[in-house]
């Protein structure tokens, strides 16, 4: 079972699935700085200057916190503000890996036509063909 196990992490799918969930994981802490640092305050801006992810509304009479991290600890609330952050946040990382596959499968066809084309390979280098002329020579002294 041990070497089962072992063969199966040796796979190359394995460790392609883990190297891009780590990558994933980076990138997601990128976009919600991203989100966080530098849209979010442009929108806060632009609808007043508000912290936009303090916005929420008190289900409880006992909430009267200004900042929705106080309120939490007061009662429960219904953090709107926060909500709209992660999904400008999911956008913002949908568009990216949008980008990322469209730029693949451009690149992708673009190999594939150059296939089907059958672009002729570039000539060998000029040290390629001295070493070829040599070795055709030594070749014909030898018979």
């Amino acid at each position: 079972m041990l070497n089962e196990f072992k063969s199966f992490i040796a796979r190359g799918n394995v460790m392609d699935l883990a190297v891009g969930v780590i990558i994933g994981g980076a990138f997601g802490l990128i976009v919600t700085s991203l989100v966080n640092d530098i849209v979010m305050p442009l929108v806060g801006v632009v609808f007043g200057g508000f912290d936009f992810s303090n916005y929420f509304l008190p289900l409880s009479d006992k909430v009267t916190a200004v900042s929705l991290a106080e309120a939490r600890k007061q009662g429960a609330v219904f953090a709107y503000g926060n909500f709209l952050t992660v999904v400008i946040n999911f956008v913002i990382l949908a568009f990216i890996i949008f980008l990322m596959v469209k730029g693949v499968n451009t690149m992708r066809k673009q190999l594939e036509h150059d296939e089907k084309q059958g672009k002729p390979t570039p000539p060998p280098p000029a040290d390629v063909l001295l070493l070829t002329e040599i070795r055709d020579l030594l070749k014909a002294r030898q018979e």
